[in-house]
């Protein structure tokens, strides 16, 4: 397959836009974002190169109908962010993520801030963070969102791989001060960091069908964790499919936690594979 040919353009920023198409551009952001959106619409964001800044990746902000697709993006603090986008169609799938450099609370592939409605999408991207040469976060954050009943916050088929050493940071992250009806679905995980997979709070949150392996490392804790976080309850929660196999700091298999006082997920104690024969395997040596 021929390698992708870019053309090399200064960080672009627009405000109002709509009904175009961002392709083909390798863009340095130096200390802004790479691309910025305010206030657009109907944008696709699709074979770009985006690298090099202290800022994020994509930003958009109230935004809605963006799709963010097929790009490749490196040495940014966060991938994409999503900010205050409060009537869906914010789209992001088939990318590749490589070396988030944070620092918080900045650090994810992608994240979700206010961000709601229908048809909202986090799906088949790639992710890397080496150790060393990365400060990740989480790698998906959802944080006070909102999907509806018919049309969740979609998280399908993401392959990710490294995190740490953050304390925090981890895997997928729902629920994150609150948020309601996020899906978050065959994925694979290995060595996430801190954690694997969450629900920090809200309403018809799930975790299904995930498969998570992580080694002990210095800053390793739990694979699956279900818990109240302050007032944010957890509640209509759904855990069910999953296969685990996590090893904490100390290396100790410690595959979930629900929270003392948390509501227990549906499908928790019968469905899931906790401790199951995982090895880094289930993620292909070569990501991209």
């Amino acid at each position: 397959m021929l390698a992708p040919v870019y053309t090399k353009a200064a960080a672009i920023t627009l405000n109002g836009a709509h009904d175009i198409t961002i392709s083909g551009k390798s863009i340095v952001g130096g200390n802004v974002p790479c691309i910025t959106l305010q206030n657009c619409y109907n944008v696709h964001i699709t074979g770009n190169k985006l690298s090099n800044a202290k800022a994020v990746g994509v930003y958009l902000y109230n935004c809605k109908n963006i799709t963010v697709d097929h790009n490749y993006i490196t040495n940014v603090s966060s991938g994409v962010y999503a900010d205050q986008s409060v009537t869906g169609g914010i789209v992001v799938t088939y990318n590749e993520f490589y070396n988030m450099q944070g620092p918080f609370p900045r650090g994810q592939f992608v994240q979700f801030n206010n961000v709601n409605g229908k048809g909202n999408a986090i799906s088949f991207n790639v992710g890397e963070n080496i150790l060393g040469k990365s400060y990740a976060e989480d790698a998906i954050s959802l944080y006070e969102s909102n999907g509806t009943a018919d049309s969740p916050i979609l998280i399908n088929g993401n392959r990710i791989r490294g995190g740490g050493p953050s304390p925090s940071g981890g895997g997928i992250m729902l629920g994150d001060n609150g948020g309601s009806y996020q899906l978050a679905t065959n994925n694979t995980l290995v060595n996430p960091g801190q954690y694997g997979m969450a629900i920090a709070g809200g309403d018809h949150n799930s975790i299904v069908n995930n498969t998570i392996f992580g080694a002990q490392q210095s800053f390793t804790n739990v694979g699956i964790y279900v818990s109240n976080t302050g007032k944010n309850t957890v509640s209509n929660a759904r855990v069910s499919g999953n296969q685990v196999c996590f090893y904490n700091k100390v290396n100790y298999q410690n595959n979930c936690w629900l929270a003392p006082g948390t509501a227990k997920p549906d499908g928790w104690d019968d469905t899931n594979q906790w401790g199951t024969k995982l090895d880094a395997s289930i993620l292909p040596a070569t990501l991209f």
